[in-house]
């Protein structure tokens, strides 16, 4: 069953990782255009700033859980592997469990701040790109953090009472 899930997320996860992929690749072709445009010709794309910013929040909300999954995150371990084995799989249990809850938290705080924005039609500042669609995208892009997590943490609860 485990097994299962853990396909699943893997699935999701690479399916919204190509957006994430997308928009990093839409920061470097624009940030190229918009500096050769204003350094060679005088004339830098209208916006860029705007688009980079919000191609940002998307390209790290989208393809971080696959980086997550990959193992390609910042994790520091120097006290935990000197403490015994059952007492490392318990602190790996309650770590997984407040990562899920602060995902949740992330994700309901998203959701809250995307209808916010679009309560009061907020734009961006140069272009006055809606902003509301973005960060329901983020929020959106978030919850295959929760299911890692989630996934995670029961697999942890299992090698808990297995031993």
């Amino acid at each position: 069953m485990l097994e299962k899930f853990e396909k699943f997320n893997q699935r999701v996860s690479g399916w919204v990782e190509w957006i994430g992929l997308f928009a990093l690749v839409l920061i470097m072709g624009l940030t190229c255009v918009d500096v050769v445009g204003a350094k060679v010709f005088r004339a830098p794309v209208f916006g860029a700033l705007d688009v980079v910013m919000i191609a940002q929040l998307i390209a790290i909300s989208f393809a971080g859980s696959m980086a997550f999954i990959l193992g390609r995150h910042v994790q520091v371990e120097f006290f935990v592997p000197l403490l015994p084995k059952r007492l490392q799989i318990i602190v790996d249990c309650l770590v997984h469990f407040l990562g899920f809850v602060l995902f949740v938290l992330i994700v309901w705080q998203l959701f809250a701040y995307a209808y916010d924005l679009q309560i009061g039609n907020e734009e961006s500042m140069t272009a006055r790109i809606p902003l509301a669609p973005f960060t329901y995208g983020a929020a959106a892009g978030c919850i295959p953090f929760c299911l890692v997590f989630l996934q995670w943490f029961i697999d942890s609860l299992i090698k808990v009472f297995k031993k």
